[in-house]
């Protein structure tokens, strides 16, 4: 689950033409797909310690990485907050960590590819939620559709792991119309990165106990620790540059690749195979994304609010 800033930062500055804005628009591009790759590996690296000490105890870890980068990099000036500025915060912490847990559970279900899918349920329901055109209807259509396939009843089908993803969508999309709030109140990355702190403060007790139960080996909490690194700080960086140089119309649209490279992150790492109904589902979802994104931004103007100032655990 990557920290996506879709502020629409330098999306106009991003624009022009030339050999110098195409230079840039190329290193923007790099460096998305960089941490679009280090964010699925992240999470993939993470799903190999589900054995020893679970998802939870990986989510645990995840978040302590994430909350002190985080912490350190946004220094949010805690003393200053006031009430108004403090409940959409906290109520962001907790969305944030049932973000979290919820994906992971679903990946140790379901898969990653399959998981991270469904999450992006979430963003595309803000997305289309406040439009009235007839290209957003037709994208919720085709993703509706493609939900409805994954879900069609068999005897594999894992319910419980698909609900979870989907609860998992939904904490996204409280999670994009909470940062909205707290970006008007507060300045910069300080609200996220508070949110990201507490949030690491309330999986303390829930890790010891989960970590006492289910004994970690050096390998377990390197995984998780590598993932809380690759999954946070590295598209947490990579989007502040990308975004400096890089219409956010492309930004909004790359981001709807991250299902893709989740199914082949899953594949390579974990050895997830999909089969080809899965893989058609898939490209439906991501091809709604993308449609959604590219017409939505046109000319530069801000990323679509799929593509929130976001800490992800998956994708």
């Amino acid at each position: 689950m990557t920290t996506f800033t879709g502020t629409g930062q330098g999306g106009d500055s991003a624009g022009g033409n030339g050999p110098e804005a195409g230079g840039r628009r190329w290193r923007g591009v790099a460096v998305m797909l960089t941490g679009g790759a280090s964010n699925q590996v992240g999470a993939a690296t993470a799903a190999l310690a589900f054995p020893v000490i679970g998802p939870v105890g990986v989510v645990a870890i995840r978040q302590w990485v994430a909350g002190t980068v985080l912490m350190v990099v946004g220094r949010p000036r805690l003393r200053s907050f006031t009430w108004h500025q403090w409940w959409p915060v906290l109520a962001m912490a907790v969305v944030f960590g049932s973000m979290n847990l919820t994906l992971y559970l679903a990946v140790d279900r379901i898969g990653l590819g399959l998981a991270v899918t469904l999450e992006f349920l979430g963003p595309l329901a803000v997305a289309l939620a406040a439009s009235r055109r007839w290209t957003d209807l037709a994208c919720a259509l085709v993703a509706g559709g493609a939900v409805a396939v994954l879900m069609r009843p068999q005897p594999s089908t894992d319910y419980l792991g698909i609900s979870l993803a989907l609860v998992a969508a939904a904490c996204w999309a409280a999670y994009i119309l909470l940062n909205r709030t707290v970006g008007r109140r507060l300045p910069g990355i300080e609200g996220s990165a508070a949110a990201a702190g507490i949030s690491a403060l309330v999986f303390v007790p829930v890790g010891i106990v989960v970590l006492y139960l289910n004994p970690p080996t050096l390998t377990a909490v390197l995984c998780a620790a590598v993932a809380g690194v690759l999954c946070s700080m590295v598209p947490f960086l990579g989007d502040l540059y990308a975004l400096r140089r890089v219409p956010a119309r492309f930004f909004g649209l790359f981001m709807s690749v991250h299902p893709v490279m989740a199914a082949l992150a899953g594949w390579a790492v974990l050895g997830q195979a999909l089969d080809w109904v899965e893989g058609a589902a898939i490209l439906a979802i991501v091809a709604a994304n993308a449609v959604s994104a590219g017409t939505v931004t046109r000319g530069g103007e801000p990323a679509p609010e799929g593509t929130p100032e976001r800490v992800r655990s998956g994708s």
